[in-house]
């Protein structure tokens, strides 16, 4: 399979980072929560061989990037709580690139791949990094705006579908109020992502967030 290029390891803010050492990456993403740039920066230098290990296992290339995607996710979550002395080594003899692999042939075996035409995710229109932050910037907002927002975008359901919805379930809100409360939804949405994320995917704007195909999980959609 090829190995997918990403624009974001262009970008002036990440390119920074290229003199920076794997641990500097890891301790810099750990004391700063509130910037992007360092786990894009890892991402960036390690994709290749984390799609590469991926790539031989999936079946399709929509799994392959899927699993790619969740693996990166697992790994965002790992390294936020890395725990240097837990793992008994000093942070400077910590080997990033031999954790990774190992790391993501956990995933690759654990794995359960949903169907392809179950697959809601697109990589090209949101990378691994924008997808970990989106996801928790979702986190941050009332659940029924979280809900409507997972339902527009994961799933492509129209105003009136998700207004009906949303009726059947208690909450007594017209097409009109969910297109409205939508747009207020990516603005907080947007607001909640880590600056230097906005600038390396958002080019400042909204539009990336509005048109993304998004997937947080391998859920069939809500029942109606």
């Amino acid at each position: 399979m090829h190995i997918p290029k990403f624009p974001e390891c262009n970008h002036p803010l990440i390119q920074s980072l290229f003199r920076h050492s794997d641990q500097d990456l890891v301790t810099l993403f750990q004391r700063h929560p509130e910037e992007g740039k360092y786990f894009t920066g890892i991402f960036c230098r390690y994709s290749p061989v984390v799609y590469s290990l991926i790539s031989h296992t999936a079946r399709s290339p929509a799994q392959a990037d899927y699993l790619f995607a969740t693996t990166w996710r697992h790994i965002y979550y790992e390294l936020r709580g890395l725990d240097f002395v837990a793992l008994g080594v000093r942070p400077e003899d910590f080997n990033l690139q031999n954790w990774l692999i190992n790391l993501t042939a956990i995933c690759i075996n654990r794995a359960e791949l949903p169907p392809v035409e179950s697959i809601h995710y697109s990589l090209e229109a949101t990378p691994p990094p924008l997808w970990c932050y989106v996801e928790q910037a979702l986190d941050q907002l009332p659940a029924v705006m979280r809900l409507m927002i997972v339902m527009a975008q994961t799933f492509r359901w129209s105003e009136t579908r998700i207004s009906a919805y949303l009726q059947a379930e208690g909450e007594h809100i017209s097409p009109a109020e969910v297109r409205g409360r939508l747009q207020e939804g990516y603005q907080q949405l947007e607001a909640a992502l880590p600056p230097d994320i906005r600038e390396i995917y958002l080019h400042e704007t909204g539009d990336r967030l509005q048109g993304s195909s998004w997937e947080f999980s391998t859920a069939a959609p809500p029942q109606e």
